[in-house]
């Protein structure tokens, strides 16, 4: 059984991680910026657990070093420990660099990136007690990059780099670390619209079904990088 943070689990990828999660008999601490949503995630998510002891929430800024450490240290005292870290937390801002404001550029650094780091370090002391998982969503932005989107592509290329830097680091402390890297996928994230029709797109449960087949991996094993891409995108 596993026990989970998920950073931004209130809606979209996270929220269909989280649920992955407690369906398959694990416990999650989910964390968001809006109480309201949380509230929602956390009512819904142990309905689908059959046991609201195994599902909790807490607002908890990423960018937020003494929130970060809040959130890791109320999630070890609720579940007396967890072994899977999953930094999903993020935010696009679209635009030309010419007109990009320092604020929008900062958000999207310090959320995407930054907050994968001080979640990462504060929850590292905890996992080495219990061996796990550290798991980055990232993004084919991350190599794959287009115009207006400079912050995003260089806060996703950045956890990408991050990600295979941390494996080498602590992957002999018993824990495994993996960067997800999805296509195009049909949540209420911002980002460049491709039309009105999502249906090519990746859904919030593909993602899903990657992370928790990545934690059934025997202990000898590691992805610690999955490229995740919509099979029929449109034809150009």
């Amino acid at each position: 059984m596993h026990t989970a943070i998920v950073t931004g689990g209130s809606r979209g990828i996270g929220r269909a991680i989280a649920h992955a999660i407690v369906r398959d008999g694990g416990r999650v601490m989910i964390s968001g910026q809006h109480q309201s949503h949380l509230d929602e995630a956390v009512r819904a998510l142990g309905a689908a657990a059959g046991d609201s002891s195994r599902v909790a929430g807490l607002v908890a800024d990423v960018r937020d070093r003494n929130a970060v450490e809040a959130l890791v240290s109320k999630t070890a005292d609720r579940f007396g420990g967890f072994n899977v870290l999953v930094n999903n937390a993020g935010v696009g801002a679209f635009s030309d660099v010419a007109a990009m404001s320092d604020a929008d550029w900062s958000r999207v650094i310090d959320t995407n990136l930054t907050g994968a780091f001080l979640c990462a370090r504060a929850s590292i002391p905890h996992l080495k007690k219990s061996g796990g998982w550290i798991v980055n969503i990232s993004s084919l932005a991350g190599h794959n990059y287009f115009a207006g989107g400079a912050a995003y592509c260089a806060s996703k290329a950045g956890l990408i780099a991050f990600s295979e830097s941390l494996m080498q680091e602590v992957r002999h402390d018993n824990i495994r670390v993996t960067v997800v890297m999805p296509g195009s996928v049909a949540t209420e994230f911002s980002g460049p619209s491709h039309g009105s029709n999502d249906d090519w797109k990746l859904s919030a449960d593909d993602v899903a079904l990657a992370v928790t087949e990545l934690l059934k991996h025997p202990a000898r094993s590691l992805p610690s990088k999955i490229e995740l891409r919509p099979a029929k995108p449109p034809k150009r």
